[in-house]
């Protein structure tokens, strides 16, 4: 039985200079991307009128494409600029998940390497409720691992680093957790399955430091420097499991849903605390006073 590859939200994607509706046949068996995994993608979000940081997630796609391989086809002010003509074609109502994308067409002097002359880029929008800032999420630590940069391109939001993530969600999931902490190859946290990871202890904010084994995510710096110039001590280190278990608060913080405090860690009940709270709101009330339409 042939598998519905409707999306499941409303669609508009961006591609060879014209808006297509729903999921457009774009990679076939061929096509480098498919079997060889040349992909990238960046996320940002559009809600209530607004798209925080919208320029950077298009800078930063640009720069995934070129530590992959590829060669971006695509200014990143084009890219903004097209984001909000893709933006008219939604209701105004639903937040909209921004992905813009390159991937290789076909293989260069070996199978294996991507040819950068054959890059495509594709600009998809899709409807993406927020997620519950209320709600809280679970956390495990997970037995699967970050790689580092030797291993893997670690510095790019490449989509050959995701099936990792999967099995960290998957295994925590099957466990009865929302997600999990992941540590890199020397055993120190480095995010969760799906977002960067922030705690609070004696009301001093932590995060581990950036060593190219996550992707130290721009909703990461944003909300670091919002709370700075509020006043909080925030401080980048190498962190292990047992500094997240006396944590007073936890919250993670990414694209898809900002800034979420974590209420489960194991069997250790949290409470979504203040800081965590002011995270929150100290991110919001930022990205409506930079209002960009």
């Amino acid at each position: 039985m042939a598998v519905d590859t409707t999306p499941r939200s409303t669609t508009w994607t961006y591609v060879d200079g014209e808006w297509l509706s729903g999921n457009p046949p774009l990679i076939g068996p061929t096509s480098h991307a498919m079997w060889l995994g040349s992909t990238v993608f960046d996320g940002a979000r559009w809600f209530d009128g607004i798209a925080p940081d919208l320029d950077l997630h298009c800078q930063r796609v640009n720069r995934s494409a070129v530590s992959l391989g590829l060669k971006p086809t695509m200014s990143a002010e084009e890219i903004e600029a097209l984001t909000w003509e893709g933006v008219k074609k939604f209701d105004g109502k639903t937040a909209i998940y921004i992905k813009p994308m390159y991937w290789g067409e076909h293989g260069s002097w070996s199978v294996v390497a991507v040819d950068p002359e054959s890059t495509r880029f594709a600009l998809c929008l899709f409807e993406a409720p927020m997620g519950n800032a209320h709600g809280g999420s679970s956390l495990t630590l997970s037995p699967f691992r970050r790689p580092t940069i030797e291993c893997m391109p670690t510095d790019a939001k490449a989509g050959c680093l995701y099936p990792n993530n999967a099995r960290i969600l998957n295994e925590a999931r099957s466990r009865g957790f929302d997600n999990a902490l992941v540590r890199d190859m020397l055993g120190n946290i480095a995010e969760t399955g799906s977002s960067n990871i922030f705690m609070v202890k004696d009301g001093v904010v932590f995060t581990p430091a950036a060593n190219k084994t996550f992707l130290a995510g721009i909703t990461r710096f944003r909300v670091m420097s919002l709370l700075r110039e509020a006043g909080f001590e925030v401080v980048e280190t190498t962190m292990t499991m047992a500094d997240f278990e006396a944590a007073d608060e936890i919250f993670t913080t990414g694209n898809y849903s900002k800034v979420l405090p974590v209420t489960r860690l194991d069997d250790r009940d949290l409470q979504a605390g203040p800081i965590s709270a002011k995270a929150r709101d100290l991110y919001m009330d930022w990205a409506h006073s930079s209002r960009d339409v």
